[in-house]
């Protein structure tokens, strides 16, 4: 197979940021035949390759001096049944937001929480997506996935995987080792609304039993009101995670901070509101050059216009030190940084 190797790449299309960075070179990668070939090509031995689909996880901080690949893997099917769940696969280079509305036309609820995060399917693993008290990994059952060096074709389960709070192995271990070709998500039929948190719940006021199509349609209300769009205003959604601390660390900060907002864990752990955390220090609607934290939401940065991925950087630096300096809570960024 003979993939079209492209050069002097634009990323400007390939990462919700809006940076304009080059790759040296580029293929765009179709299918899982195209994804093994990779292995073999000798136009790309020994050259640095970087994954990449809707680029809305990442910041750009240089020009990639190597091959960006593409991942363009499309198709959606409900591919099984069981008494408990319907099992539906889609090709990781899918729209996220795109597929979560197809599965609810399919009439199979479960995954209408994580509306409108922006992304592929393939993405969604890697960061463990979650929102409105839904994480991916809840919904997952398996993916397919191609090793780069090897071209060996891969299934992970949710243990292989190894999930965490926007974390996986994918993030760690087998970061960028790796090319998710196809995800399959386990629905169940057992649906129960998940609509406990405050910004769902007063948008679903008047629904006194919601069915799944008002939490999407409530959820996407939701996060364009509260959110920017990337394509006006460049943003990666959350730019950091939610910090979690022990117990008795949490009295202890609420004693100094009463106001602080917080969720309580099953594990007895307590998150907090990182964005809450952020407006306490003053940042919301400051920024550095060209990028800023959103004046709606402390816990978007975004490029205002002509900003470069090391300003995000810095900018996110400075958020830290403020944020440990006051509240010694150690913020951690969601996004990846090259």
């Amino acid at each position: 197979m003979s993939l079209q190797l492209l050069s002097d790449f634009s990323l400007l299309a390939h990462n919700t940021f809006g940076f304009d960075a080059r790759a040296r070179h580029a293929m765009r990668i179709d299918s899982v035949d195209a994804a093994v070939a990779l292995a073999t090509d000798a136009r790309i031995a020994n050259m640095p390759q970087l994954v990449l689909g809707g680029g809305s996880n990442i910041v750009l901080t240089r020009d990639f001096d190597g091959v960006a690949l593409i991942v363009g893997m499309r198709g959606k099917r409900v591919i099984g049944e069981d008494g408990d769940a319907w099992l539906v696969e889609a090709g990781a280079g899918e729209n996220w937001h795109d597929f979560v509305a197809w599965t609810l036309a399919q009439g199979i609820p479960g995954l209408e929480n994580l509306a409108l995060i922006p992304g592929t399917v393939g993405a969604a693993p890697i960061q463990n997506i979650g929102a409105y008290g839904l994480e991916m990994g809840e919904r997952f059952e398996r993916l397919g996935a191609v090793e780069l060096a090897t071209g060996a074709r891969m299934e992970f389960d949710r243990a292989a995987c190894a999930f965490g709070y926007r974390d996986s192995f994918f993030k760690r271990a087998g970061r960028g080792r790796f090319m998710i070709t196809s995800v399959v998500f386990r629905l169940p039929k057992a649906w129960t609304p998940r609509a406990e948190y405050a910004d769902l719940a007063r948008a679903l006021d008047a629904a006194a039993k919601p069915d799944a199509q008002a939490i999407f349609d409530a959820v996407v209300a939701v996060r364009r009101a509260k959110l920017p769009d990337w394509t006006v205003l460049g943003n990666a959604g959350s730019f950091f995670k939610n910090p979690v601390v022990s117990a008795p660390a949490f009295e202890t900060l609420k004693q100094r901070e009463p106001g602080v907002v917080s969720y309580r864990q099953a594990d007895g752990q307590v998150k907090l509101a990182a964005g809450w955390l952020i407006d306490q220090c003053g940042w919301k609607g400051r920024g550095i050059g060209g990028a800023a934290v959103h004046d709606r939401q402390a816990l978007v940065l975004v490029n205002r216009g002509g900003a470069t991925g090391a300003q995000v950087l810095e900018l996110a630096e400075a958020i830290k030190r403020d944020v440990l300096a006051r509240f010694h809570v150690e913020l951690e960024m969601e996004p990846v940084a090259l």
